[in-house]
């Protein structure tokens, strides 16, 4: 290859990257636009970037890889509840073979700390690890266990919340196959992938239907009297 041809190579390559990259902040400028405009409409906040919510939890799909942050945060309310959705973006592997990984949150605060309760689709908890000190829970619904692994620090609690209402509740189409945690003053779920704000309506109401049905003695147990909204010292 002459002298002149490899400077038209690497001039051609250069521009490519160079396009690749104006294209990627094109699309990525439209898509924090889009955000912008549906927060507007709905009442909530919009931010580019929040990587303290990478630590929101140390459950899946948290912990795993390097580079996490979270990035299309979107706030409000749902149901009396601060709400909030983003995309957690996490790397694995290096050089040729990095990767970068995104999974879409969605979580509701709760009124009080709650002991850790994870719901998974089976082969889902098989999968990916669960928390520190989980132990995977059976039920008395062979259709439920079929479904969902329960895994739990407290096989008590776990019961208390995952009592047969709900469970009910969570085989119906709309719920099966959606994982969702309660971790402390959170209560959340993830699916992989970006932010799809058309995944937010239903994934906040499924998750309001959970807070709703927890029982209020496992609320009174924790500080909080649901019928009173008061938080007890």
């Amino acid at each position: 290859m002459s002298v002149s041809s490899d400077v038209v190579f690497f001039g051609c390559w250069l521009l490519v990257i160079v396009g690749a990259g104006v294209i990627g902040w094109w699309v990525d400028k439209r898509r924090n636009e889009r955000f912008r405009a549906w927060a507007r409409r709905n009442g909530w906040s919009y931010s580019e970037s929040e990587p303290g919510l990478a630590r929101l939890s140390d459950g899946q799909p948290f912990g795993a890889g390097g580079s996490r942050t979270a990035r299309e945060v979107l706030r409000g309310r749902f149901e009396s509840l601060a709400a909030l959705s983003f995309t957690y973006e996490w790397t694995t592997g290096a050089g040729k073979t990095r990767r970068t990984h995104y999974a879409h949150v969605i979580a509701l605060a709760l009124p009080t700390s709650l002991p850790s309760v994870e719901v998974t689709p089976e082969g889902l908890g098989a999968r990916l690890g669960k928390l520190v000190g989980m132990q995977d829970i059976g039920f008395e619904s062979d259709a439920f266990n079929r479904a969902y692994r329960v895994a739990a620090p407290d096989e008590r609690t776990g019961h208390a919340i995952v009592h047969p209402r709900l469970m009910e509740r969570l085989l119906q189409p709309d719920a099966l196959g959606t994982p969702w945690r309660i971790d402390g003053t959170w209560i959340l779920t993830w699916d992989s992938g970006k932010t799809k704000v058309d995944r937010l309506a239903p994934r906040l109401g499924l998750l309001a239907a959970v807070v709703r049905s927890v029982p209020r003695h496992v609320w009174l147990e924790h500080g909080h009297d649901p019928q009173t909204t008061a938080t007890i010292a």
